[in-house]
């Protein structure tokens, strides 16, 4: 059997998953390797006011954030770095980083990791958690 050519689905459709109940953040799984097939995984990461990662590398995986709207700071090998939206930023390979959201609101990032690295499987083996009527507007460029 064949992979569908194209794969699509819309923002109120997504599944969201907070990767342990203490987590400040959560992802709304756009695309990943367990879900789809594909080799890398893309999602929307959602950080509470205060929300931070924990410090984290990736041994083989570059990843990349693009902030839809929010603010705060991102750190990669102790160098920090102010964010807001339409900021870019690629981690490579090793590299130990920070994204941690300053702002009164929420912070959302598209982020991008490839290969997958184990990603996909962390979050989706996290805990489903509901989109709100705000995540959903920023998904659909309601705002």
């Amino acid at each position: 059997m064949m992979a569908a050519p194209v794969l699509a689905r819309h923002a109120d459709r997504l599944q969201a998953f907070r990767i342990a109940p203490d987590s400040t953040n959560y992802f709304a799984c756009l695309f990943d390797p367990l879900a789809d097939g594909v080799t890398f995984t893309l999602v929307v990461e959602i950080f509470e006011p205060g929300g931070a990662t924990p410090p984290n590398t990736h041994a083989e995986a570059e990843e990349c954030f693009f902030v839809l709207k929010g603010t705060g700071t991102a750190s990669a090998d102790g160098v920090a770095m102010p964010i807001g939206p339409g900021d870019c930023f690629t981690l490579r390979p090793g590299t130990e980083h920070i994204v941690h959201n300053t702002g009164t609101e929420k912070l959302y990032c598209l982020t991008f990791m490839t290969p997958n690295e184990g990603f996909a499987e962390l979050i989706r083996g996290g805990i489903p958690v509901r989109l709100d009527a705000e995540d959903i507007a920023v998904l659909t460029g309601a705002r």
